[in-house]
């Protein structure tokens, strides 16, 4: 009895023990009884039937990466593309992930690889290289219905390379580069174009302007010629007036203007090559003592307080 009491406490230890399950954090362990799923411990302490229930699959929980290897895909235009892709998945119930499928990530590689092949081959060459979030949403959408019997969830999936051959790397290079080029000479010929509007526009701007000069200057001018016409026509009122009144002296003083301002036109030109005097230079003279007179008369007298011209050298007196 000694001996047997610590062997039964030991053994009693030993069922004690193994009745007990720690579950780490981010794990689901399934439980089977006589080989059946019965239900799932989940991250903690577990209590077990000794000899009666074990741990069948012990699952991740946690979100996962599963990498799509690289494959030849032919797309609708018959141009070969190499593309691959990277699934993130996560278990949301371990027994159907457990005993619905076997190999779960297995068959979410061959199920990723055959529907890149399928939503790839639909597309033009055109549309794989410019509309990769298209593909993504579309093999998100069937990826996810097919693996939700399987208690997965597929939170997404990324393409990650999309090559296509050389021939028609080399092509689409040259297109671009054309394209750049295009682009180049359009913008050099819009800015031709701009410099030469606004050119145009300067040149306008200009032409009005000069043109408005021109104009105030031919207001300015007829102004001008308005008040010496004005100025003329009040000098030959006054040579009227003065002609009725019988004022020869005033007479002889405007012939006598208009004959030293013709006589000055005359001296002054630029074609005259030859000064012709007149022939009768005492009209000149006398018209010039016509001037002296009226300079006398309008010239105040020494008995107005005015001081007496002085005489010349002949007696006569001067006038300015």
């Amino acid at each position: 009895m000694e001996i047997l009491i610590p062997i039964l406490a030991i053994l009693a230890l030993v069922v004690v023990f193994s009745s007990l399950k720690f579950v780490p954090q981010g794990y689901h362990y399934t439980i089977i009884r006589f080989g059946r799923y019965t239900r799932t411990l989940r991250s903690g302490l577990g209590v077990l039937i000794p000899f009666i229930d074990s741990v069948g699959r012990k699952l991740n929980m946690m979100e996962q990466v599963i990498d799509i290897p690289n494959q030849e895909v032919i797309t609708k235009d018959n141009a070969m593309v190499s593309t691959d892709a990277v699934v993130f998945i996560q278990i949301i119930d371990a027994a159907k992930a457990a005993y619905e499928v076997n190999n779960l990530v297995n068959a979410i590689t061959n199920l990723a690889l055959t529907n890149v092949r399928t939503v790839v081959g639909s597309m033009d060459l055109d549309e794989v290289l410019s509309k990769r979030d298209d593909i993504n949403a579309r093999l998100l959408t069937v990826i996810d219905q097919a693996t939700n019997p399987w208690g997965v969830k597929v939170t997404r999936i990324e393409i990650k390379d999309l090559t296509p051959p050389i021939d028609i790397t080399e092509a689409m290079a040259k297109q671009m580069k054309a394209e750049r080029e295009k682009r180049a000479e359009i913008l050099q010929a819009e800015g031709k174009k701009q410099s030469q509007i606004l050119r145009a526009e300067g040149e306008k701007e200009a032409a009005i302007r000069e043109a408005e000069g021109r104009r105030e200057a031919a207001f300015l001018d007829a102004e001008a010629r308005e008040r010496e016409a004005q100025a003329e026509a009040k000098a030959t009122q006054m040579v009227s007036d003065a002609i009725a009144a019988g004022d020869v002296a005033a007479i002889n003083y405007f012939l006598g203007q208009r004959y030293v301002d013709a006589f000055e036109k005359l001296a002054i030109s630029d074609q005259q090559r030859t000064l012709i005097l007149p022939a009768e230079l005492s009209g000149l003279a006398a018209m010039l003592g016509g001037i002296s007179e009226i300079a006398k008369s309008v010239r105040p007298s020494a008995d107005d307080g005015g001081d007496a011209p002085a005489a010349d050298k002949g007696g006569a007196p001067w006038t300015r």
